[in-house]
């Protein structure tokens, strides 16, 4: 396989295309408030919550690619099937973790906005990341792929 193309190719690097969602989302929020949450929940600790357990998620899936001697940024090369830690429950902990830290934020800041973008990001990981990767993947590891593929779901 060429070098330069020992890539996923996807169309936007997840941490960016999660942060264009919070910035929209705040912006959207800012010019028109949309909250949706009752007034006596204590949103900010379940938000909170929320997005600590997506935080927690992503830092372990980080850890156990890293470990594995895997590169974790989609413009690099992937070197070998991780099936431990998270990987082993879904095959995209590190996006999970982002909805999660998503919907945590939505919850803390009671901004509806947020959740529509969360609507718009899962697409862009859905289809213009994870789709480009799997087939990468299998591309590149081909029934090693396809085993760890039938054994572990694609979310949960």
């Amino acid at each position: 396989m060429d070098k330069s193309a020992d890539t996923a190719a996807v169309i936007i690097r997840p941490p960016l295309a999660l942060l264009l969602a919070i910035i929209a989302g705040v912006a959207l929020n800012w010019l028109i408030a949309l909250p949706f949450l009752p007034p006596n929940l204590p949103a900010v600790w379940v938000g909170g919550a929320a997005f600590a357990l997506g935080l927690a998620l992503v830092v372990w899936a980080i850890t156990t690619m890293t470990k594995a001697g895997s590169n974790v940024p989609t413009n690099r090369p992937t070197t070998t099937i991780v099936e431990t830690g998270p990987y082993g429950i879904t095959r995209n902990p590190i996006y999970l973790g982002m909805f999660l830290g998503l919907i945590g934020l939505a919850i803390a800041l009671d901004n509806l906005w947020l959740l529509l973008m969360l609507v718009l990001f899962a697409l862009v990981i859905r289809y213009g990341v994870v789709a480009r990767e799997e087939a990468y993947l299998e591309r590149k590891f081909a029934d090693a792929y396809r085993g760890y593929r039938a054994r572990v779901r694609r979310w949960l």
